[in-house]
């Protein structure tokens, strides 16, 4: 078992690292234990191969400061949020025991991908139902936290965390994925815009950034309000 802090779960490799790669560069920096579990193995990508991928995810966690990285091996543009799967998903969740899980945003551009954002949460209720696979110890995460990252269509950011010393080793892992991003100008839930990927990647990170008045950010959503203990201590000017 590799207890973690934080969590990061994603429908394909390379999810994680264009969608909250700095967030989990920013926590290991901080002293946090961090991994990730993909999915699938993305053998459906137009580009590359699953072999190919696998390697590129072992050399992108690395690059993560990851303590562990795992794939579930479900089908690629079939993830589905049944019982199995959710079973599945909740037994792997407690061999980490994270108290922050990290997945996709509730709508996505790719089906496997808002598929997976209520994936991870019913799997991180049932991971606590003593019932449910009883082999194993049973751990319910603190809190869920969906990114937002590119989805400018989708509800306003509830926090934005401050990824600028954290960024350019985010984008050294989205280089990682060479047969996916070299050349490219869109990937995941980036839209294109005629630029090249890791150029829509920094500018995106800069401006959700700028929404926090720092240089480059990563935004998320929590569906339950955030607390603040000390409301003299609130950041971001209004002016």
């Amino acid at each position: 078992m590799t207890n973690v802090d934080v969590l990061a779960i994603g429908a394909h490799r390379d999810d994680v690292e264009l969608s909250c790669g700095g967030t989990l560069v920013r926590a290991a920096m901080l002293g946090r234990r961090t991994a990730v579990i993909d999915l699938t193995a993305g053998e459906l990508g137009t580009r590359g191969s699953a072999d190919l991928r696998a390697k590129e995810a072992s050399r992108a966690a690395d690059v993560l400061g990851l303590s562990a990285r795992e794939n579930l091996g479900l089908p690629d543009a079939g993830v589905m949020n049944d019982p199995e799967t959710r079973t599945l998903l909740a037994v792997a969740i407690r061999k980490f025991a994270p108290s922050i899980v990290i997945a996709p945003a509730l709508s996505g551009r790719h089906p496997d991908h808002s598929v997976t954002a209520q994936l991870v949460r019913d799997a991180c209720f049932i991971a606590g139902l003593r019932k449910v696979a009883p082999e194993t110890p049973i751990h319910r995460p603190t809190k869920v936290v969906h990114c937002l990252a590119y989805r400018e269509d989708n509800v306003k950011p509830t926090f934005v965390v401050d990824i600028t010393d954290a960024f350019e080793r985010k984008l050294e892992a989205v280089r990682c994925y060479s047969s996916q991003f070299d050349e490219a100008i869109q990937g995941g839930e980036v839209y294109p815009n005629g630029e090249p990927l890791y150029d829509i990647v920094r500018h995106q990170a800069a401006h959700y950034g700028s929404l926090i008045r720092c240089r480059y950010g990563e935004p998320f959503f929590t569906t339950e309000t955030m607390r603040v203990d000390d409301i003299a201590a609130l950041e971001v000017s209004t002016f």
